[in-house]
């Protein structure tokens, strides 16, 4: 089971990054996707969740109307587009797939947001 994020760097604020997690060694289009993130000092939290078939997405409040989650099944890979990016957004992004109690987690890409 493979989870690889890419993506991740440095942008300004303001700027955007989209972020891609490309999944092998399991069922793709079976597992629940989340991007998660972790910031320097701070508790790991999550960003975003798109459900298996991608119907349906959730958002953590300060991620609503600048992120959006989604994925392609065909690619085996999850998409998370930044925009208006905050020195605040600046972390490890994770990736994390999840059926039942089975979970799996990417090594994750650094994001850093400054001037």
């Amino acid at each position: 089971v493979q989870l690889v994020e890419s993506g991740g760097g440095l942008v300004q604020p303001g700027g955007s990054l989209r972020l891609s997690c490309a999944a092998s060694g399991f069922t793709f289009s079976s597992y629940h996707m989340s991007w998660y993130r972790q910031a320097p000092g701070k508790e790991r939290e999550l960003v975003a969740t798109i459900t298996s078939a991608g119907g349906s997405t959730n958002y953590a409040d300060s991620m609503k109307g600048r992120f959006t989650i989604s994925r392609d099944n065909a690619k085996n890979t999850v998409y998370l587009q930044m925009n208006s990016l905050k020195a605040e957004d600046t972390a490890v992004y994770y990736c994390n797939a999840r059926w039942g109690p089975i979970d799996y987690w990417g090594q994750g890409t650094q994001v850093t947001v400054s001037s």
